[in-house]
């Protein structure tokens, strides 16, 4: 990986992890599902007038049914999941939990389509667990039951995250990236517009909520998805999902500087076990293979 690699790598994890303190902002003024609702549509036309002005316009109907599944599974559902638990948890602790995405997307692929589930595999869904019981913490005398309930939703949220993961392999083999992207935010908020008008706010949102929003939906989630496939183009798939890495650590570190949430010890060992398992379950080398030396034949 190049400089410029490495740089976008970080800025997309950044984004990422954004998106955490964006919709910590954002959805107790806006509520969850209007939030998500424009986010998803504000993104989806972003992307639209992108892919226009690359003279590349997007082609969905042809998998317009398979489009709505996907935005329902990896948009609507754990997206909405997310910011309703935001109501409650830190953003950092959101953003963390997010990180399980791989070890469900194990168990998901080995249930549905027998994916080799191996060892390193198993040992990293059970570092998994104990790195989510660190996080919430040995002493739970003074959780109430809204903050597990919380706590659910956000590791619900990476379940659903999985299962759309593995749905998208299987139903857009050899689909554009760009159009993957557009289908799915589209039809995201497609589905849930109908619910958002009986969720619309009585009053003017806050300044904050609004650039919260427009953060969440053009930089999260637009600019997020173009760094992405760029990324993908450039490097690989292996090493564009080191970010799951970074996104948790920008996750604490925006939520740290911007809402002043506290950084505990448990917080710290219980990221550092889970991207551990992470770590183990997407079976991330030791090093990167070095490069073949050029050949001396002119």
């Amino acid at each position: 990986m190049t400089r410029r690699d490495v740089g976008i790598l970080f800025l997309l994890a950044a984004l990422w992890g954004g998106s955490f303190l964006f919709m910590r902002v954002a959805s107790p003024v806006l509520g969850p599902v209007v939030l998500i609702d424009m986010r998803v549509l504000i993104a989806g036309v972003v992307l639209v007038a992108y892919a226009i002005a690359l003279r590349q316009p997007p082609k969905l109907l042809h998998k317009w049914k398979a489009y709505l599944v996907l935005g329902a599974l990896n948009a609507a559902i754990p997206f909405c999941l997310i910011a309703t638990a935001e109501l409650r948890l830190n953003a950092s602790v959101a953003a963390i939990l997010n990180a399980t995405t791989p070890l469900f997307t194990a168990l998901v692929a080995r249930v549905w389509i027998q994916d080799r589930f191996t060892i390193k595999k198993f040992l990293g869904v059970l570092l998994g667990i104990l790195g989510v019981t660190i996080l919430v913490g040995w002493n739970f005398h003074h959780d109430t039951p809204r903050s597990w309930l919380s706590m659910s939703m956000s590791l619900g949220a990476a379940l659903f995250y999985a299962v759309g993961g593995v749905f998208s392999s299987r139903a857009f083999r050899g689909e554009n990236p760009l159009n993957l992207a557009i289908g799915q935010q589209l039809a995201a908020g497609v589905i849930l517009l109908p619910v958002a008008a009986f969720f619309v706010p009585h009053r003017m949102p806050s300044a904050d909520a609004i650039w919260a929003l427009l953060g969440l939906a053009v930089l999260s989630t637009s600019l997020g998805y173009l760094l992405y496939f760029y990324l993908m183009r450039r490097v690989g798939p292996v090493r564009t999902l080191s970010v799951t890495f970074l996104v948790p650590v920008f996750g604490v570190l925006w939520g740290w500087w911007f809402l002043r949430e506290a950084v505990t010890s448990n917080l710290v060992l219980g990221m550092a076990v889970i991207l551990l398992s992470v770590a183990l379950v997407i079976n991330v080398p030791l090093k990167w293979p070095r490069p073949h030396p050029a050949s001396s034949k002119q």
